[in-house]
């Protein structure tokens, strides 16, 4: 279909990353493959960190990694996937009880190197390592969860641990808080952990309980749309949000905001700040709403899945400020055109995707309406719910 981006296929991530393995260590061939996926949120966005609900599905894009155990301490590591100006090759050694690894450059080697440190298994052998990813780079698709769930699930062909699929999620979130230095939640790591093909999934994420909703309709279309343009406010924007919320939470005397009503929140309304009354009114309505969303889907409910959608951009835009001009553009096309029941912004916000739920013949007319009212120049992508992490045979 004219203006969708083809996602690339595994086999041709996995041939492309073992040819530059043979080419960087001197025609050795890797005898272990891996992949595990981005994912796009349908509804729930900044409700982890608060213990709410999220419901995303992981994506066909995803990172791959191939490669094999060495003798010794040393780890090499290459990544096809990064920008011109930082060094696609690392070295490393292991982490012991006396020299842990630490954060350091390139800025992408510290996702590596924060699963090696957290792995649950010891002792990890030398490793060469070669990465490739059809998973865009800041476009609030977690290519940063896709890579460290990837670099856990190498490790596991190398050294096997027991198999927790939640520890597992939770070893990686850890190495993104302790080596990439941002606070996330849990849900981007949990889905490309735990993903399941033909549905999404509803994760608890204080219980860290999930379940599969089916979302398989043919009829039903998923389309991604990459604003291409990411803000420079992320860095700094994420964690002053988490922040927020949590004195929110302090003020209300919960533990988390997931604790928390509307009722609690217009009680303490005089002793809340403005911009932190917000905060708090956009986790408490999104986490109800991901709630209802999640029994709309269940039912089949489109119409109704599409309106809590779009209450959710807006209060994203609104309560929780984390949209863009972009963003709202691009969700305000999707929304004209007939055949559409709902668009959002994914992610973290400042710039990246957006998500949007449509019957499956409007899908062209869609692509077409945005592309010609959107100032810039979007990329689009259909997508299907999509299987978890795992490890993948070298012979096709």
């Amino acid at each position: 279909m004219a203006n969708i981006c083809p996602i690339t296929n595994v086999a041709d991530l996995v041939s492309e990353a073992r040819r530059v393995y043979r080419e960087t260590f001197h025609g050795d061939d890797a005898n272990v493959a891996v992949c595990a996926p981005g994912r796009v949120n349908l509804i729930g966005e900044h409700t982890d960190y608060n213990e709410g609900f999220v419901l995303p599905m992981a994506l066909p894009m995803v990172t791959v990694i191939v490669g094999s155990k060495t003798s010794g301490q040393k780890c090499c590591v290459v990544t096809l996937t990064e920008a011109a100006d930082e060094p696609r090759m690392v070295d490393f050694d292991l982490p012991n009880e006396l020299t842990p690894l630490l954060r350091g450059q390139p800025n992408w080697a510290n996702y590596v190197k924060g699963v090696v440190q957290h792995y649950r298994a010891r002792p990890i052998p030398g490793f060469r390592a070669v990465i490739a990813s059809s998973v865009p780079l800041g476009g609030g698709l977690s290519s940063s969860a896709s890579l460290e769930v990837a670099v856990y699930t190498f490790l596991q062909q190398l050294c096997p641990d027991d198999g927790d699929q939640v520890a597992k999620a939770v070893a990686c979130q850890q190495a993104e808080h302790t080596h990439a230095a941002v606070p996330c939640g849990i849900m981007d790591q949990f889905v490309s952990v735990l993903g399941k093909e033909g549905h999404a999934l509803l994760i608890d994420c204080r219980s860290l309980e999930a379940t599969a909703v089916p979302l398989a309709d043919p009829g039903l279309v998923i389309l991604i749309t990459n604003s291409n343009v990411r803000h420079s406010l992320t860095g700094s924007e994420y964690p002053t949000r988490r922040k927020q919320c949590e004195e929110a939470a302090a003020v209300l005397n919960k533990k988390s905001l997931r604790e928390a009503t509307l009722q609690d929140l217009e009680a303490a309304k005089d002793r809340l700040e403005g911009v932190t009354y917000r905060r708090a009114r956009h986790v408490i309505e999104e986490i109800e709403r991901t709630a209802q969303a999640a029994e709309a889907l269940k039912r089949g409910d489109y119409k109704e899945f599409g309106r809590l959608m779009v209450e959710s951009h807006n209060s994203l835009r609104d309560n929780y400020e984390v949209s863009c001009p972009e963003l709202d553009e691009l969700v305000a096309a999707a929304l004209e055109v007939d055949g559409v029941f709902g668009s959002r912004m994914t992610g973290g916000g400042f710039g990246g995707c957006t998500v949007t739920l449509l019957q499956a013949h409007a899908t062209e007319r869609a692509v077409k309406h945005i592309q010609e009212k959107y100032h810039g120049s979007p990329t689009f992508f259909i997508t299907t719910p999509s299987a978890g992490a795992h490890a993948l045979s070298l012979w096709f």
